[in-house]
């Protein structure tokens, strides 16, 4: 399962799915979807996808590239996909939380604890 994350988490951008996913883990597919969400509480995908928008808040926070630019960065094949995925996970569309969201001097491990997206 660490393998599995590993990847996903050093991978985010890459086109993953849950069959390779299940061969790095040394699993079935069904076996490692159940396991992988009764192990890290979401299932693989929704995982990824969350990896995904949190890297693209920190993008939206720390640059002033396009929306559309960052969600293909990040992964996503469609802008109307990583809009409806960001509101689903932070609460408002990306280009509210760039309104919003203001960069301050404070460590990074809180930074992250802070903006951390809970969906």
């Amino acid at each position: 399962m660490l393998r599995a994350r590993d990847v996903m988490d050093r991978d985010y951008a890459q086109p993953l799915d849950v069959p390779a996913l299940a061969r790095v883990a040394h699993m079935s597919q069904a076996h490692f979807t159940r396991t992988f969400r009764a192990t890290f509480g979401e299932t693989p995908h929704r995982y990824l996808q969350r990896r995904r928008v949190e890297r693209a808040m920190f993008l939206l926070r720390e640059t002033d590239r396009s929306v559309t630019d960052i969600s293909f960065e990040v992964g996503f094949t469609s802008p109307g996909t990583f809009s409806r995925t960001f509101r689903d996970i932070v609460g408002r569309s990306p280009r509210t939380y760039r309104k919003e969201a203001v960069a301050v001097g404070v460590p990074t491990c809180f930074t992250m604890a802070w903006t951390r997206p809970h969906a």
